[in-house]
């Protein structure tokens, strides 16, 4: 390895974590959730290209692997959101805008606002419900409102009352090669989930209406 490698490959644990932060603030200021998916086929058509160019790193170097993966391209890469996650994270924004502790949303004006499926909303908020991210009333004049405040609910939170999958690290052991593979995406799994745990509901309705915040 050449001396300008060994220094980035010495660096890369500190630059895992603050990496992982800019790639989400990167995404809740910059784009709406609905268009991260269009990010994301772009950094899969660029990913081979990002990571070859982290051929300075030896394959063994765990650091090295590290830093590749949380490159602009792998990083959206491994940002599998799926159609129920973006929902839920754009109904409860929609909630938190309006958040007094007291007002209700009915069912059909959050639909309607987000451009969702009614009877698919309505699995998706009695997920987020069970989870204690909502209250809801039933009844003519009833609705959902969230049951904490906007900054006490945060990303990592969401995803885990709806698609739990997207934070579990299954990568086996296996082979001789198998458990710094295993390791390297547990650390990963950990920057991720930091990121995740920095993103609120709070910053993400204030982000509507700012072109930029900072984590």
């Amino acid at each position: 390895m050449s001396t300008r490698a060994s220094r980035r490959a010495s660096r890369a644990p500190s630059a895992v974590a603050s990496v992982g932060r800019e790639r989400m603030t990167s995404w809740t200021s910059g784009r709406s959730v609905g268009s991260w998916s269009a990010a994301r086929r772009a950094s899969e058509r660029r990913v081979s290209q990002t990571l070859s160019r982290s051929a300075t790193f030896p394959a063994h170097s765990l650091n090295g692997f590290l830093l590749a993966a949380t490159t602009p391209a792998c990083w959206d890469l491994l940002m599998k959101i799926s159609q129920k996650l973006e929902y839920a994270c754009r109904a409860l924004t929609q909630l938190a805008k309006s958040h007094d502790g007291r007002t209700l949303t009915r069912l059909e004006d959050l639909a309607q606002r987000e451009a969702i499926s009614g009877s698919f909303l309505v699995q998706i908020l009695n997920d987020l419900r069970r989870a204690g991210l909502v209250d809801s009333r039933r009844g003519k004049a009833g609705g959902y409102l969230l049951a904490r405040d906007p900054g006490q609910i945060n990303l990592r939170q969401i995803v885990e009352a709806v698609d739990p999958a997207l934070l579990q690290c299954s990568v086996s052991q296996d082979g001789e090669s198998g458990r710094a593979i295993r390791r390297a995406w547990q650390q990963i799994s950990a920057t991720f989930c930091s990121s995740l745990e920095h993103v609120t509901l709070e910053t993400l309705s204030a982000s509507q209406a700012a072109p930029m915040f900072y984590i």
